[in-house]
C-alpha cells in the first residue's frame, strides 16, 4: 500500500499559545471582579456574565493544554501524536457554551418574574472592565481563530463574553435612567440565546471532524471523476475521506490499474493522482492500495470495512 504526504504543500499555521495564556489571566481577573460586583449589586446579568467568564477560564485552560498536546511528536504508542486533542477541546468548549446558556435561560426566567432592585453603578463599572479585558483577549486571538478550530472555540467564548459585557453595560444605563430593572433578565436571556446559537454551530463542526465524516465542502463523486480521468487509473473504490485535524486532510482508497504495471510505474501513476487530489481538492495525505483484476465481493466506491 502506497502512502504519500504532500509535505511541500502543507500549510502549517503557527498558533500563538502565549496569547491564549494571557487571555486566561485576564479572564481570571474579570471573573473575580464580576462575582464580587454581582453579589454587591444584586445583578443577575453581572453574575451570569461572571459564570460565563468562569466557564471560559476552564475552557481556555483546556484549549491551552490541548494546544500544547497537539504539538507533541508521534511515537510508537501514539502514531498520530495528539493531533486530535484540539478537536476534542473544541467539542468540549462547544458543550460548555450550550450548558451555561441553558442555565442562564432558567435563571433569567426565574428573575423575570421576581425582579429585584440592582445597584446599577457597580454594574456599569464592572461591565466596562469586562469589555476592556475581553476586548483585548479577542484582539489577541482573532488571527489564530481564523486558522484553528480550537482557537476559534476559545475566541468565541471570549467574543461572546465581550458582547455580554456590552449588553450588561446597556442594561446598567437603562436601569439608571429609566429604572427598568427587568431589563437585567431580558439581556441575560439574549446572551443565552446567542451562546446556544454559536455553541451549536461549533459543536456541529467539531463533531463532524471527530466522527471522521466526509468534509461537507468536498464531493466524493467529483473526486472519483477527476481520478478516473488519469491514464492508467481504472477504478477508485473503498474510499475514506476525513480530517485528522484542521491541517491534515486524508484520503485512503483502493485503485484498480488498467494494466498490470510494475511498482515503479505505479509510483508515477500515484504521483499524478496525488497532484490532482491536492491541487483540486487540497487533500494532502493520500494512502492508495494498488490492484489489478483483484477479485473482491465489492468494488463500490464506499464500502463498510
Amino acid at each position: 500500500m502506497e502512502h504519500h504526504h504532500n509535505h511541500e504543500h502543507h500549510h502549517h499555521h503557527h498558533v500563538e499559545g502565549k496569547n491564549l495564556l494571557f487571555s486566561i489571566v485576564l479572564n481570571i481577573v474579570i471573573t473575580v471582579a464580576q462575582v464580587i460586583g454581582g453579589i454587591l449589586s444584586g445583578s443577575l446579568a453581572l453574575l451570569s456574565d461572571a459564570l460565563h467568564n468562569f466557564s471560559d477560564v476552564l475552557s481556555l485552560v483546556f484549549s491551552f493544554i490541548a494546544h500544547k498536546l497537539s504539538r507533541k511528536k508521534a511515537s510508537n504508542d501514539q502514531t498520530f501524536g495528539y493531533k486530535r486533542a484540539e478537536l476534542i477541546a473544541a467539542f468540549v468548549n462547544a458543550m460548555t457554551l450550550i450548558i451555561v446558556a441553558i442555565f442562564l435561560v432558567y435563571e433569567a426566567i426565574e428573575r423575570f418574574f421576581n425582579p429585584q432592585p440592582i445597584k446599577f453603578g457597580l454594574v456599569i463599572w464592572m461591565s466596562i472592565l469586562g469589555i476592556a479585558m475581553n476586548g483585548l483577549s479577542v484582539l489577541l486571538l482573532k488571527n489564530d481563530a481564523d486558522k484553528n478550530l480550537n482557537m476559534k472555540s476559545a475566541y468565541l467564548h471570549l467574543f461572546s463574553d465581550m458582547l455580554a459585557s456590552v449588553a450588561v453595560l446597556i442594561g446598567g444605563f437603562l436601569m439608571k435612567y429609566f429604572q427598568w430593572f427587568w431589563i437585567d433578565s431580558v439581556l441575560t436571556l439574549v446572551i443565552a440565546i446567542y451562546l446556544i446559537i454559536v455553541g451549536i454551530d461549533l459543536l456541529k463542526e467539531s463533531t463532524q471532524m471527530l466522527m471522521l465524516f466526509t468534509p461537507s465542502h468536498l464531493d466524493i463523486d467529483e473526486i472519483i471523476s477527476e481520478v478516473h480521468k488519469i491514464p492508467g487509473a481504472d477504478k477508485l473504490h473503498h474510499i475514506h475521506l476525513w480530517y485528522l485535524n484542521e491541517e491534515e486532510l486524508h484520503l485512503e482508497a483502493h485503485l484498480d490499474c488498467s494494466e498490470d504495471i510494475k511498482m515503479s510505474e505505479f509510483n508515477v501513476l500515484l504521483g499524478k493522482v496525488e497532484k490532482v487530489l491536492f491541487e483540486k481538492f487540497h487533500i494532502n495525505h493520500i494512502n492508495i492500495q494498488p490492484e489489478y483484476k483483484k477479485e473482491e465481493d465489492s468494488k463500490d466506491f464506499i464500502v463498510q470495512d
